[in-house]
């Protein structure tokens, strides 16, 4: 199982070997179950600022930083250009509205999940469009033994978010990565787009409303309709791996 998933990644990206040290996870879709509140709070803060965004049209968006979004849409639109001051503005007050519907729940089997890449000894990434200071700041309490600072990207710590390859080799950056040598967990159209523009084998996890092919498309090597089914398919993947690589 997955052996032709593992061999057309390699062959895509013109690489040797698969031996992955580090796994890269998103955070909204992935860690949290926060997507729908999110959608609800794009499209209220739009709506009084006199923009448009359905909230299907949220999980399209996903994994742009918050600022760059308001801006693309304001200018796809016809609104006169937005300024970064203005836009995050804007964002400051979508944030407000999220972090008034209360916290979001683990996504199911998602500890799990980490608990078995790390008992294979590999590191555990976090790579987030996000500037939700009430998710990012709990994510070493909440996920204690698992997530580390040190090894988080966010929107502050690049200046081209998703669907650009920069949050994803930020990533590997910091977890001492090759491309080859880790594996990104997404949810996201365009947060599979910037995995896939860094050549990291990408998981992609369906746990919004958008249909599979919008995250096939966009160059996902794997794909599973809820976490706990890669959870359950961890071992049968990692066995898999190029070991005498690392």
């Amino acid at each position: 199982m997955f052996e032709e998933n593992i061999k057309e990644y390699l062959e895509k990206h013109g690489f040797g070997t698969f031996a992955p040290k580090a796994v890269l996870f998103d955070m909204d879709g992935v860690l949290y179950d926060s997507m729908s509140h999110h959608a609800r709070a794009w499209h209220e803060s739009m709506r009084h600022y006199g923009l448009a965004m359905t909230e299907e049209e949220a999980y399209e968006h996903e994994g742009m930083r918050g600022v760059e979004t308001i801006q693309k849409l304001a200018k796809a639109q016809g609104h006169q250009e937005i300024d970064e001051a203005k836009a995050q503005e804007i964002y400051d007050y979508k944030s407000a509205l999220f972090a008034a519907q209360g916290p979001a729940h683990k996504m199911e089997g998602v500890e799990e999940l980490m608990r078995a890449i790390v008992a294979d000894g590999l590191l555990i990434g976090i790579v987030t469009g996000s500037g939700q200071h009430t998710l990012l700041d709990h994510l070493e309490q909440e996920f204690p033994g698992l997530i580390f600072k040190e090894r988080i990207v966010t929107a502050y710590d690049v200046t081209r978010g998703k669907p650009a390859p920069m949050p994803y080799l930020k990533g590997l950056e910091k977890c001492g990565a090759q491309p080859w040598e880790a594996i990104v967990v997404e949810n996201a159209p365009l947060g599979v787009r910037a995995a896939n523009a860094a050549q990291i084998f990408t998981v992609a996890v369906n746990t919004g409303p958008l249909p599979d092919h919008r995250l096939l498309d966009e160059g996902a090597d794997l794909l599973f309709r809820r976490m706990t089914d890669f959870r359950d398919h961890w071992h049968d993947l990692s066995s898999h791996f190029n070991h005498q690589s690392k």
